[in-house]
């Protein structure tokens, strides 16, 4: 089985759904993801991933069903300098927290027990673990249980929060790590498909992260959000 992870384009937060540049992203997409073989398509509720997906649907000939634990990462937390999402923290901060590079224990923090993180952890990875058993294959440990053999397609369009907590799920990976060492820009592609080198037993592997090529290929560089200001005197660029 195959799962493709689409974050949404270049995001209007304010009004949910996408800035100029970010309707230009989609329909770059949409001009890739055309050319997909998907099986099923899902989105989440907010509207940036919506409206990214219309085009890309639109095109592939599909509708996708909406799952409300697709939605971005939602626990608003208490930090340091100010109260904020659950993954946007200064490198100074998380990398001191005990458990940040436990997959098991990454919750075990003061600030993130209070805003109930691990509760919103646990109903995603339950919904996902669900979707996954559903779909052929159930988590056993670190490892999948191959209950129905597939070569599925299945395609996600939502958020780069909520991907880095999938692929947590997946991988067996903490999600501070994914947050922060890595980018998923928008309308970038994640792809990551099941391997079962003894029969019954799978696992996943990442194939691609953040593939932003229908991009470049419509002369366009992918946007900065979720990204930072490369060097602190760059006042042009992000810095919170």
């Amino acid at each position: 089985m195959k799962l493709i992870i689409v974050r949404h384009g270049d995001p209007d937060y304010e009004h949910d759904s996408l800035t100029e540049l970010g309707w230009k992203e989609a329909e770059a997409l949409s001009e890739r993801m055309k050319n997909v073989k998907a099986d099923e398509c899902y989105v989440s509720p907010l509207g940036r991933a919506k409206d990214t997906a219309s085009l890309s649907l639109k095109k592939m000939n599909m509708e996708a069903t909406e799952l409300e634990w697709l939605r971005e990462f939602a626990p608003i937390v208490k930090r340091p300098e100010k109260t904020g999402v659950a993954w946007d923290w200064l490198p100074q901060d998380w990398t001191r927290m005990p458990y940040a590079f436990d997959f098991d224990k990454w919750t075990d923090y003061p600030a993130l027990e209070d805003a109930k993180v691990r509760e919103e952890v646990d109903w995603i990875y339950s919904e996902f673990d669900a979707f996954l058993e559903k779909h052929g294959y159930k988590k056993e440990g670190k490892l999948f249980k191959v209950l129905n053999p597939n070569s599925d397609v299945i395609v996600f369009f939502c958020h780069f929060g909520l991907e880095c907590i999938l692929l947590s799920y997946l991988l067996n990976l903490p999600p501070f790590v994914l947050w922060h060492s890595t980018i998923a820009a928008p309308t970038s592609i994640t792809t990551v498909a099941t391997e079962e080198r003894r029969e019954g037993i799978a696992q996943f592997r990442m194939q691609a992260f953040g593939d932003t090529s229908h991009l470049y290929v419509a002369g366009m560089e992918p946007a900065v959000s979720g990204r930072f200001r490369e060097l602190f005197t760059n006042e042009n660029e992000r810095l919170d």
